[in-house]
């Protein structure tokens, strides 16, 4: 069985220049195709798809430098997001100024290829830090994308042969905020507060105006965030055959007086790889309903008056039934009943769909 991976590798710094020349077209055709979409809504009343703007961009690539395969997947990703966000008009992509927009080269596939050791695009070669070993894989759709300290990275989407997992075990995941995530069996991974770790040091650089001290702690929080998401979501999927997560809304929770924890936690960072793992890995992956799993006795499947409520009982971190007698921790307890959901199994104090 195969699927699709996307393979990430920084490219080196000597390239910049021409990346930067390179991004700086791509913003100018993007703002081209967003001027010519809102004349036409303006003057005929009708959106331009992505066929309608292909005529108005045919032979511009010699002029701006760009390949084809470029100017035509800008022109498809605006008319994507467009349609997304529902707009008449999207923003500009910046060159120049504090609002600079950061560097953006996409290509389709069979632009890019590699060659001697090195990715052959647009007639240009580009030396890579290679970590994945590119010339066993044949490239599809990708780009050239820049981060916020001006490092640039190749992006690519590979064909790759799925190895399913040996694991057998089943896990119900409870996110939260003094653990980030507790499984059903007992492992947690501690909330590892990464960015509170670092926001002293990184006010006094604010302070002092150090804007490339500032980006370079943003990326060590970010760095530390993925370094340990990616270990404890690898470990569960090599002994899984099936994974169920609550759908706890970090979007929401944001807009609270939460919002660092929530954001410290990467709860969606999380189940976004625990997902594409599972996905190529052949292993179930669910996303359930966590109404009242807190709450509910995962013995005996009850609503007991003993039971945390409210605001008032988020700091019960333990709690015996008085129905059973049993006692519980709050998220292991909550992780049970988010994996017999996974299960189908309904329970008298969960809500469970009817059409199930």
């Amino acid at each position: 069985m195969k699927s699709f991976k996307t393979l990430r590798v920084r490219v080196r710094d000597k390239h910049a220049a021409q990346l930067r020349k390179a991004s700086r077209a791509v913003n100018f055709v993007w703002n081209y195709v967003n001027e010519l979409s809102s004349r036409a809504i303006r003057e005929r009343g009708r959106f331009l798809s992505r066929f309608d703007m292909h005529p108005y961009v045919k032979g511009s690539s010699k002029v701006l430098g760009l390949h084809s395969h470029t100017i035509q997947s800008v022109t498809d990703e605006y008319v994507n997001r467009r349609k997304q966000f529902k707009k008449r008009r999207l923003h500009w992509r910046c060159s120049d100024g504090a609002r600079r927009s950061l560097g953006w080269v996409p290509f389709k596939t069979g632009a890019a290829v590699w060659r001697n050791g090195q990715i052959l695009f647009n007639k240009q070669h580009f030396q890579v830090w290679d970590s994945y070993g590119l010339a066993g894989y044949s490239f599809r759709s990708g780009s050239f994308n820049e981060d916020t300290r001006g490092r640039s990275y190749f992006n690519v989407t590979v064909e790759i042969e799925c190895t399913l997992s040996p694991g057998q075990d089943t896990l119900g995941i409870d996110l939260g905020l003094k653990t980030t995530a507790t499984c059903s069996d007992g492992e947690k991974l501690e909330s590892g507060q990464f960015y509170r770790d670092l926001e002293a040091a990184l006010g006094i650089a604010q302070r002092a105006g150090k804007k490339a001290r500032v980006k370079a702690i943003h990326a060590k929080i970010a760095n530390r965030h993925k370094d340990a998401l990616h270990k404890f979501s690898s470990a569960l999927v090599a002994r899984c055959g099936l994974i169920v997560v609550g759908d706890v809304s970090s979007l929401k929770l944001v807009k609270t007086r939460m919002a660092k924890s929530v954001l410290d936690a990467s709860w969606g960072q999380l189940k976004t790889m625990l997902a594409y793992k599972c996905d190529h890995a052949g292993i179930i992956f669910r996303v359930v309903s966590e109404r009242n799993t807190t709450q509910t006795c995962s013995t005996c499947k009850q609503l007991p008056a003993s039971r945390p409520r409210g605001i008032a009982g988020l700091g019960i971190r333990e709690w015996t039934c008085c129905e059973c007698g049993a006692t519980h921790d709050r998220d292991i307890n909550a992780a049970r009943n988010i994996l017999a959901l996974g299960h189908e199994r309904p329970s008298v104090g969960i809500s469970v769909l009817k059409d199930r």
